[in-house]
C-alpha cells in the first residue's frame, strides 16, 4: 500500500514527532540568522555612518537571494530530496551568517546577504515539504501550524539574545555565534533523520523507502508509489508546478501570499529604524520585534486549528479584514505622536506592532496549509517554492524601499509607509475567490461523511 495510506489512521510516532521538531529548529535558526541584521540596522548605521536608504541594498539582498533560493531550492528537493536540500540551505545560511560578520561597506554586506538568502529560501519550502511527506493528512495542519512558528520563534530568540549578546561580543560577534549554530544544527538533522518513504519510492529506491517507513510503520507492509491523481492518469507522467491543474492555486497564492509576505517583511525590516525615528529608544523598538515574533507564534499555531475549525475560505476573509483594521490603527497611532511618547502610547504601539505581524503570520501559515494539500507530493516542495519565490519580488520591493518610505513624509509623519501597508493588505482578500478548492470546514467534512 502507498505509504500515506499506511499512516493515514495511526497515531504520531516518535520519529515523526522527531522530524518536526528537527524542521522547527532549524527554522528557528533560519529565523534568527535572517532577522539578526534588520535589529542591528541602527547600530550599522551609525557605525558605518550611512543613511538608511543607501543601507536598503543590504537588507534587500536577503530577499533577493531568498527570491531564488525558494524556487532553486523547492526544485532541487524534489530531485535529490528534502533533507539534503536542507542540509544544503543550513550550511549556506550559516556560513553567510558568520562572513556578515566580518564586513565593513555596504556591497560586502550585500554580497554575503545574497547568498544567505539561498539557504535562507531553500530552508523553508523543504521543510513544510519534508515534514509534509511524513505525516498523514489528519496532521498535516497542525504539523505545518508547529512549523509555521519557527521563524518567528527565531525573531524573538534574535530579539531577546541580542541585548546579551551585544555588550560583550558586539553585532559581528553575534552574527558568528549564531552562523555557527546553525551549521551545527543542519549538520544533526542530516546524520539523524531521513527521507520519506514516498519521496524514495518516487526516486525507484525500494530497498531504502521500507529502511525509512520501517521508523513509522510495520516492517511487513509492503510499500507502493502513491496513486496517480487524475491528471497524472491522463498525462502519463508526473504533475509539475504549471500544470493546468494547478493554475487557480498558483494565481491565487502569486497574489495574496505575495502580498502577507510583503507586509510581514515591510514590517519586520523597518520596524527598529521606524520606531527610534518616531521617537521611541533602541530598546523599546527591540521589545516590539520581540512581540512580533511571539505574536506570529500564536498566530501560526492558532492557524492550524483555525483553518481546520472554519475552513480556509472563513478564515481568510476574517484575517484578511483584522490585518488591514490593525495596519490602520498603527498608522494612526505613530502619525498621532507629538513629542516624547508616554507609557502608554509606547504599549500600545509595541501591540499593535505584534499584532499585525501575528495575524499576517497566522494568514501565511493558513496558505501554506492550502499549498501542502494544494499541490501534488511530486511537486509540493518545488510549487511551495515557487510561490515563495513569487512573494520576494513585492517583498525585495518593500524593503529596498521600506526606508524611503519612511523618509518621504519627513521626521514628522509616516504616512506613505503606512499607505502603501494598508493598500497590499487588500491583496490578501483575493485568494478566498480565486482558490477553486479551499480546505473543507470541520462541519462540512462530518456531513460528508455521514
Amino acid at each position: 500500500m502507498p505509504f500515506s495510506a499506511a499512516i493515514a489512521n495511526a497515531p504520531l510516532r516518535t520519529f515523526q514527532i522527531v522530524v518536526a521538531v528537527f524542521g522547527l529548529a532549524l527554522l528557528v535558526m533560519d529565523g534568527v540568522d535572517l532577522q539578526s541584521l534588520p535589529l542591528v540596522t541602527p547600530l550599522i548605521l551609525d557605525e558605518w555612518g550611512i543613511t538608511r536608504e543607501a543601507f536598503g541594498w543590504a537588507l534587500s539582498a536577503t530577499l533577493f537571494g531568498m527570491g531564488f533560493g525558494s524556487f532553486l531550492g523547492g526544485l532541487l528537493g524534489d530531485r535529490i530530496g528534502r533533507l539534503n536540500a536542507l542540509f544544503l540551505a543550513s550550511l549556506i545560511f550559516g556560513s553567510s551568517t558568520i562572513a556578515a560578520g566580518y564586513t565593513n561597506a555596504v556591497w560586502e554586506m550585500t554580497a554575503v546577504r545574497v547568498l544567505g538568502g539561498l539557504g535562507f529560501g531553500a530552508a523553508y519550502p523543504n521543510a513544510l515539504a519534508l515534514v509534509s511527506d511524513w505525516v498523514s493528512a489528519r496532521h498535516r495542519p497542525h504539523a505545518i501550524a508547529f512549523l509555521s512558528i519557527g521563524i518567528p520563534v527565531g525573531i524573538t530568540v534574535s530579539a531577546e539574545t541580542l541585548p546579551f549578546l551585544l555588550p560583550d561580543y558586539g553585532w559581528r560577534g553575534a552574527f558568528v555565534i549564531f552562523g555557527i549554530a546553525a551549521i551545527v544544527l543542519g549538520t544533526a538533522m542530516r546524520l539523524v533523520l531521513r527521507e520519506p518513504p514516498a519521496f524514495l519510492l518516487r526516486q525507484g529506491k525500494i530497498n531504502e523507502a521500507h529502511k525509512s517507513a520501517q521508523k513509522v510503520i510495520d516492517p511487513d507492509i509492503e510499500l507502493m508509489p502513491e496513486p496517480q491523481s487524475e491528471a497524472m492518469k491522463e498525462t502519463g507522467k508526473e504533475i509539475g508546478i504549471f500544470h493546468p491543474s494547478n493554475a487557480r492555486l498558483n494565481w491565487a497564492m502569486v497574489i495574496s501570499f505575495s502580498a502577507t509576505t510583503t507586509l510581514v517583511y515591510g514590517l519586520l525590516n523597518w520596524t527598529s529604524e521606524l520606531l527610534v525615528t518616531a521617537g521611541l529608544t533602541l530598546d523599546q523598538a527591540l521589545r516590539a520585534g520581540s512581540w512580533q515574533g511571539i505574536l506570529s507564534m500564536i498566530g501560526g499555531v492558532s492557524a492550524g486549528l483555525t483553518v481546520r475549525t472554519f475552513g480556509s475560505r472563513a478564515v481568510i476573509l476574517v484575517g484578511a479584514t483584522a490585518i488591514t483594521a490593525t495596519i490602520v490603527a498603527l498608522a494612526l497611532m505613530v502619525e498621532g505622536l507629538s513629542g516624547t511618547p508616554t507609557a502608554g502610547e509606547v504599549n500600545t504601539i509595541i501591540l499593535l506592532e505584534g499584532l499585525a505581524v501575528g495575524l499576517v503570520s497566522m494568514m501565511i501559515t493558513v496558505f501554506y496549509v492550502v499549498m501542502a494539500e494544494g499541490y501534488p507530493q511530486s511537486c509540493r516542495s518545488g510549487g511551495i517554492g515557487f510561490v515563495i519565490t513569487s512573494g520576494r519580488v513585492f517583498s525585495i520591493a518593500m524593503v529596498f524601499y521600506g526606508g524611503s518610505l519612511i523618509s518621504l513624509g519627513g521626521e514628522d509623519s509616516f504616512i506613505w509607509y503606512f499607505g502603501t501597508l494598508i493598500a497590499i493588505s487588500l491583496l490578501v482578500f483575493a485568494s478566498a475567490f480565486i482558490i477553486n478548492e479551499h480546505v473543507e470546514p470541520a462541519r462540512k467534512l462530518k456531513e460528508q461523511v455521514a
